[in-house]
């Protein structure tokens, strides 16, 4: 087990990504309000201006970007292992413009999911994929672990940072499809990936898809968080009943405490469906949680 040392440097971040109807301006001007300084920017709706509003912001925000961050005026899935070459050149530039975005609000860390064996409809992230026919799993493989040594090449002329999280598979789409059509959803193939991958690339492990998919492979999540803790550099904390990715509240009993790492500077509350009171709340329990653990 990696030896766990307490620092103050750890940042707790609270997510935008239950807020997709809103501006991630807005949302992120209204956590400020309610003193919330650490903000992981996720998803939400398009705005010309999003980008300029969010600098001003960054002045008394720290900011994280994540995944399908900014919102691009015509949306798209947002996959790195795709066949289909238009999805792919889009997502890769998508990539380079995230990283971007970043620098600009003063971060050199970017995060995004690993990428599918299929390219899922939009209107479908989330929910039930429809069936339909799967690319091989090697050839998906080999296309993302290529594509995201290019982009890491890149990010090191920055000195940014990659971060690759962990998909969710739930019991429903595995049983739709027959077998698993996302890539890194198990502890031995995250393990894989993240030992060829560059130095500047890392994992950020989200603790619900892992619960969740779990129970659907049929591993332990605990003994799989102890095992890629040589590769985490940021969490994604929400709860839910181990069927699926339902970003609920977590509390003082929470199954991921007792292996959480503690000396990052990246951990994000991803729960939704709650006012920003709660996520305050929550953002405290977790500082209150590193310091105790």
């Amino acid at each position: 087990m990696v030896e766990r040392i307490k620092e103050d440097s750890s940042v707790v971040f609270v997510s935008t990504g239950g807020f997709s109807s809103s501006s991630s301006a807005d949302i992120a001007e209204e956590f400020s309000e309610n003193m919330i300084s650490a903000v992981e920017l996720s998803g939400g709706q398009y705005s010309p201006d999003l980008i300029i509003r969010l600098e001003k912001l960054s002045k008394k925000i720290d900011f994280r970007v994540h995944n399908y961050f900014p919102p691009p005026k015509v949306p798209f899935v947002f996959n790195l292992a795709s066949g289909n070459s238009d999805i792919a050149k889009k997502s890769t530039e998508h990539v380079r413009n995230s990283i971007n975005l970043a620098n600009k609000l003063g971060s050199s860390v970017y995060s995004f999911h690993a990428g599918f064996l299929i390219d899922p409809q939009v209107n479908e992230l989330g929910k039930k994929i429809g069936k339909r026919q799967l690319s091989d799993r090697d050839e998906a493989m080999e296309r993302f672990i290529t594509r995201i040594k290019i982009l890491a090449e890149e990010a090191e002329l920055t000195n940014s940072k990659i971060l690759i999280e962990n998909n969710v598979l739930s019991a429903t789409n595995l049983k739709s499809f027959g077998e698993n059509p996302l890539l890194l959803t198990s502890p031995d193939e995250i393990e894989m990936i993240m030992k060829i991958m560059p130095k500047n690339v890392r994992l950020l492990l989200d603790v619900a898809h892992l619960k969740v998919s779990a129970r659907s492979l049929g591993f332990s999540p605990e003994e799989a968080h102890r095992q890629l803790l040589p590769y985490i550099d940021a969490y994604h904390l929400s709860d839910n009943n181990g069927t699926e990715d339902s970003n609920m509240p977590f509390d003082e009993s929470a199954w991921f405490w007792k292996d959480l790492k503690t000396n990052l500077d990246y951990y994000s509350v991803e729960v939704y469906r709650e006012p920003i009171e709660k996520l305050r709340a929550q953002q405290v329990l977790v500082e209150k949680m590193l310091n105790n653990v």
